[in-house]
């Protein structure tokens, strides 16, 4: 299979990405609905409701299986991009689905279910796992970063840019720095074990970009000096 991103550097009108499948190859889109152009037989497309176990109810998931031999074009809003990871063997890290754009034939996905204190802070019910060997591709909001775990020396890593996780991190929700700096910055996940993170840095990227382009003085003003004002003042 072959992945080709398309990207003429202008954020703002989102990303193309084509996708060609060889015979007897076989790709798992999670947001069919993207899929924008297709050339091959017609068979070579089946849409099925996936079921993570149980835990989506309320909202239906459906995953595009595409098999070669086919290519097709998905699109991407503006603000997102698909970076692909290669997998070979087990990985130890959990994504948040949303983050999941594709994965290849070879590649086998399984969940797991998150403490109870994660899904209160975190309002996601389940992580997803991989295995196997093969590529899948993550969805983000900008660059992707990555930072390496220590076991003691903890990483505070905005909890909105998070794109996964080693399976044997400890987590604890919190924010750091003296006392103005722990008033007025997002939550963090204060994090520690082995292995490295991946988060994106687009969210807050856009996010200064619109305090700087729509904030009056005032408003800033507030918004560092009352405690807790990164999080209440909008």
């Amino acid at each position: 299979m072959n992945v080709d991103i398309q990207d003429e550097g202008d954020s703002s009108s989102g990303q193309a990405i084509a996708f060609t499948v060889g015979e007897h190859e076989e790709v798992h889109v999670l947001h069919p609905q993207q899929i924008i152009a297709y050339q091959g037989p017609s068979s070579g497309r089946a849409d099925r409701l996936m079921d993570v176990k149980g835990m989506y109810r309320k909202r239906k998931l459906i995953r595009s299986d595409l098999s070669g031999p086919c290519r097709f074009v998905a699109a991407l809003p503006p603000g997102y991009k698909v970076k692909t990871l290669q997998l070979d063997g087990k990985s130890d890290l959990l994504y948040d689905f949303r983050h999941l754009f594709f994965y290849s034939n070879g590649i086998t996905m399984q969940t797991r279910v998150l403490s109870m204190k994660n899904m209160l802070v975190t309002r996601d019910v389940v992580k997803v796992k991989f295995a196997g060997h093969g590529s899948i591709g993550i969805l983000t909001e900008g660059t992707v970063c990555e930072a390496e775990l220590h076991p003691t020396e903890p990483l505070y890593v905005d909890a909105g840019s998070i794109i996964a996780y080693p399976e044997n991190a400890r987590l604890e929700l919190t924010v750091y720095g003296n006392h103005l700096a722990s008033q007025h910055m997002s939550y963090h996940w204060k994090m520690t074990g082995h292995g490295h993170v991946l988060f994106q840095a687009g969210r807050q990227s856009r996010r200064f970009e619109r305090e700087h382009d729509e904030d009056g003085i005032i408003k800033r003003f507030l918004r560092e000096a009352l405690p807790f004002g990164g999080v209440f003042i909008k």
